[in-house]
């Protein structure tokens, strides 16, 4: 392929001299490339021609035109307007009094300033061959320094194959500048040490759409052939064209084809030679990142996005119409791994991944969320609950055993493209946690309504943390009293939150969050605390052998720093022992009754004694009663409302007293709110209780006045 010619302009108003410039240049040539010259008559002209062919490399321009200086505007306006610093231009007048020579050489980007009548053949040729040289290396730094801006792109976005490819292609473009060729015909292939085939990374010209596919797909034989001499031989290839060779460690070696028409100078070679040292130190970094994205954004053991690629997935293809979010989640997995070994659970894990692809494929993706969770983008209308369930209908085969597996899943429609996708990945995530409670096995389409008290709650969380820091939590305690003569015999410690606009927010709704949270460990030491200084309050004024019930969490229970962070503070407040009683759940003893059981008997030990709250509304037994060593049973207020006037309907509440009695036991009944109650209890043996017919929970300085109005 013929080098492009040097572009020429000539500006003159004057005809006889392009045609006498014209003669003068005929047949001649330019670091070995012919020339090829456009006229202008006038500056204007001239300056349309600049702004629509930026290949000029040479103007050779008249002073005198249209106006005495209109050449010298046309220079500003190439330099400032058009901002063409490469264009090297040589100014020839035939009246220099118009524009001295040192002063416009000074004051003028310009490489030249002649008189036309001193322009003969030989000097025109001279003035005009450095010129071209002058174009040539002011064109290579910008070529340069254009090929690293592409470089600095490229490594700020290394995370594909598209990065690799647009450094490929820069490579080319540096070959191209380093040898004066236009980057036009060019192709760059890698081997890969796989036994996948060598293909095209990143090409430039006629085989751009070439790129990614097989280099066997060239449709040349001779350049296939070529470039794979030099991936063979692992060196440069000068034949036809130029086939450079770089070694990169993650390959085979990587090869970039330049079709030149004339071997590399001597010049050349040394150049070539330093860039592609450099270049394939490039290659290996741009390698090097691209296998952190992989570990950062790939699942290693099935290939498929992780969340972080999925996260990406959904930001790059959802338009929200006609789309839909599946999360499917493998029931019992941990069993076969446990049961079996976690090489087949690969496998079964490698199975489902297959039955997922073919069912629903492209233009569906497909990932890896977690250890058994899949989550798949894909059309609504073919992504469904039944799609889904029909996908685990049938047994999967792994190792020759034929296993059955069931799944659960969320769907959840992307209306729009509003939410971003870490959001809608939290909503699916809401649905599916719904379903593993609710509809185990199944498909369940999200709810908006549980996206919503998803988000009601961890604003309650928020602001329960706000409250403990701001001190906004508070307790307040309800008398429990002997049943017979209604004296008071303790109170219980009750957490309560008042938000700063007067609202109450219920216990039952924010102290299950500061359970999951964590929060309800220092919020359960400051309950202790607290409890314990009002106690020693009540005892300096007066109320000797007042009982102080602290209600006590089972993640607080279970706590490692339990036990001794209780001995501290009841150190630090200096309190009989004795008056303490802490209230446990039957939730503590589920799966842990050892460790209960232990942890109450140290308890105990220190004098402390011990309740059970809400007795018969959990999974209680009378072995686990037994065992745990408890001091009182408090009989829960859902079985004291079922006795009125006529007696104890359920019966349940005679048969826990009877219980207590016969595991001698205290009993206390919670919410006695009638005298019939009340009588009831006493006649069913019932030795103390608590609720509104005796007193509501108040603060402590109304508990305070109260037992001050007892006394009296």
């Amino acid at each position: 392929m013929a080098a492009e010619p040097w572009h020429i302009l000539i500006v003159d108003d004057e005809a006889d001299v392009h045609e006498a410039t014209e003669m003068a240049l005929r047949h001649l040539s330019v670091e070995g490339k012919q020339l090829r010259l456009s006229h202008a008559h006038s500056a204007q002209e001239a300056y349309a021609i600049l702004a629509s062919q930026p290949d000029v490399a040479v103007v050779l321009l008249d002073v005198v035109m249209e106006s005495d200086d209109a050449g010298l505007r046309l220079v500003r306006r190439i330099r400032d307007e058009l901002g063409n610093d490469e264009v090297r231009i040589v100014l020839h007048t035939g009246q220099p009094g118009y524009a001295p020579e040192i002063e416009t050489i000074r004051a003028y980007d310009i490489n030249d300033y002649k008189t036309k009548s001193a322009l003969t053949r030989t000097r025109l040729f001279t003035t005009l061959a450095v010129a071209i040289r002058s174009y040539r290396q002011i064109h290579h730094l910008k070529m340069t320094r254009q090929g690293l801006d592409l470089v600095v792109s490229a490594s700020g976005d290394c995370s594909n194959m598209c990065a690799l490819q647009r450094y490929a292609e820069w490579v080319i473009s540096q070959l191209s500048a380093i040898l004066g060729i236009a980057p036009d015909g060019l192709v760059c292939a890698a081997a890969n040490r796989s036994s996948e085939p060598t293909r095209i990374i990143g090409a430039i010209g006629r085989y751009r759409e070439l790129i990614r596919r097989p280099l066997d797909d060239l449709p040349d034989a001779g350049l296939r052939a070529l470039m794979q001499q030099c991936l063979d031989r692992h060196e440069h290839v000068f034949a036809s064209g130029a086939c450079f060779h770089f070694g990169v460690g993650e390959t085979d070696g990587i090869a970039a084809f330049v079709n030149i028409s004339r071997p590399p100078g001597r010049v050349d070679h040394h150049l070539l030679r330093a860039f592609c040292a450099n270049v394939a130190v490039g290659f290996e970094n741009i390698l090097l990142q691209q296998r952190l994205y992989a570990f950062a954004y790939r699942d290693s053991l099935l290939g498929l996005p992780n969340r972080n690629g999925f996260l990406q997935i959904i930001a790059e293809r959802v338009n929200g119409r006609g789309s839909r979010l599946a999360l499917i989640d493998l029931d019992d997995f941990a069993e076969i791994n446990s049961v079996l070994d976690y090489h087949f659970g690969d496998l079964v894990l490698r199975a489902v991944a297959d039955r997922l692809e073919d069912t629903f494929g492209p233009p569906a993706f497909l990932a890896r969320l977690g250890s058994d969770t899949f989550a798949v983008l894909g059309p609504s209308v073919t992504l469904t609950e039944d799609s889904i369930e029909q996908a685990f209908s049938m047994p999967f085969a792994v190792q020759n055993e034929m296993i059955r597996l069931s799944a659960t899943a969320s769907l959840i429609d992307l209306s729009d493209g509003s939410q971003a996708g870490a959001e809608v990945l939290k909503d699916a995530s809401i649905a599916l946690k719904q379903a593993k409670v609710l509809n185990r096995g199944r498909a369940t389409c999200f709810s908006a309504s549980l996206s919503a008290a998803a988000r009601e709650r961890i604003h309650m969380l928020t602001d329960l943390r706000a409250a403990f820091s701001a001190e906004h939590l508070y307790l307040a305690y309800q008398p429990q009293v002997d049943l017979i003569s209604g004296r008071a015999l303790g109170a219980e410690a009750l957490l309560r939150w008042e938000t700063e606009d007067g609202r109450s927010i219920p216990p039952d709704q924010f102290i299950p969050l500061a359970e999951q949270s964590g929060l309800m460990i220092p919020i359960g030491e400051w309950v202790l605390r607290t409890a314990c200084r009002q106690l020693k309050r009540l005892i300096d004024l007066g109320h000797p052998g007042f009982r102080m019930a602290i209600n006590v969490s089972h993640t607080q229970f279970r706590e490692p720093g339990f036990v001794p962070m209780l001995e501290r503070t009841l150190e630090h407040c200096q309190v009989n022992v004795q008056l303490i009683e802490l209230e446990l759940t039957e939730s503590v003893a589920i799966g842990h009754l050892d460790a209960t059981r232990a942890k109450i008997a140290e308890i105990r030990r220190m004098g402390i004694s011990v309740a059970l709250d809400d007795f018969g509304t959990g999974y209680s037994s009378l072995s686990i009663l037994k065992q745990l060593e408890i001091d009182r049973l408090k009989i829960d207020r859902g079985f004291i409302k079922e006795i009125d006037e006529h007696g104890d309907h359920s019966g349940i509440a005679g048969l826990v007293i009877a219980l207590g009695r016969q595991l001698n036991l205290i009993t206390l009944a919670e919410g006695v709110e009638s005298e019939e109650q009340r009588r009831h209890l006493i006649q069913l043996g019932c030795q103390e209780g608590q609720g509104f017919l005796f007193a509501r929970p108040m603060p402590a300085g109304q508990l305070e006045t109260w037992l001050a109005g007892q006394n009296r």
